[in-house]
């Protein structure tokens, strides 16, 4: 990872976006030229991504991972040694998720950090009251998971995610290189355009350790409290928040 010597204005950030984008579309039309596949064209174009962004933010560019992205990491820790990856430990995971968190620090050269709420859970049951997950999950994940964030985001430039556009309804018009106008710094999502297909290829390919909750029907892996498997057929989104209305955490709207 290089370094950045000087903090940037927005709108020189917002500035670099474009450029960030051009480069990337130029990566992939290169490998598309060269007559690669369609999957080997966005696993190019998304390291293309991550590269761009370890060059130009050096250690003001760190990545979110919930350790349920587990292609995102083995794809940065290969294509961006060093680079700095912080998990929100909410107090509510699963002890497989731990330990998969557990597992890419010892394979990677990643320095994954592990970032905790204000309140552990006893504090926050004591002024809320328990299951507070429950009876109103937009105000513990507030507390648990965008709070944490915002400050583990705090004074870099670009943040990092695993999202992709067929992930929910509400991420269809990610970009691979864009703009979190919220936080006013660049947000990457190099796994955008990637299927479950290609996740499942490149998993395959590069022999990716993945959470041992998959093997147990979880397609999308969050808090213990709040995640179940999913049927065959099912929507990967349907075990969040199960009967609730509910749909995204609160960290990427």
């Amino acid at each position: 990872m290089t370094t950045t010597p000087t903090a940037r204005t927005t709108t020189e950030l917002r500035g670099l976006v474009a450029a960030g984008a051009a480069r990337v579309e130029a990566a992939a039309a290169r490998h598309a030229e060269a007559g690669h596949d369609r999957h080997q064209v966005v696993v190019e174009q998304s390291r293309e991504a991550l590269r761009w962004a370890a060059e130009e933010f050096g250690d003001r560019l760190t990545t979110a991972s919930s350790m349920g992205d587990e292609v995102l990491v083995h794809l940065l820790g290969t294509t961006v040694p060093g680079a700095d990856v912080f998990f929100l430990d909410t107090g509510y995971h699963f002890a497989e998720t731990l330990g998969t968190r557990d597992a890419y620090a010892a394979m990677l050269p990643l320095n994954i950090r592990t970032v905790t709420p204000r309140q552990t859970v006893a504090e926050q049951d004591a002024e809320h009251g328990p299951r507070l997950h429950e009876r109103n999950p937009d105000l513990c994940c507030a507390l648990r998971k965008v709070v944490p964030l915002e400050e583990a985001i705090a004074g870099h430039e670009a943040w990092v995610t695993g999202m992709r556009r067929e992930d929910a309804p509400t991420r269809t018009d990610i970009d691979v290189v864009g703009w979190d106008a919220r936080r006013r710094i660049v947000k990457l999502n190099p796994l955008a355009l990637w299927t479950q297909d290609d996740v499942d290829r490149y998993a395959e390919e590069h022999g990716v350790f993945l959470n041992p909750l998959r093997q147990l029907g979880f397609a999308s892996i969050g808090c213990a409290p709040c995640t179940r498997p999913v049927a065959d057929g099912e929507d990967p989104r349907a075990g969040r928040w199960a009967g609730k209305t509910k749909t995204e955490c609160g960290l990427h709207t």
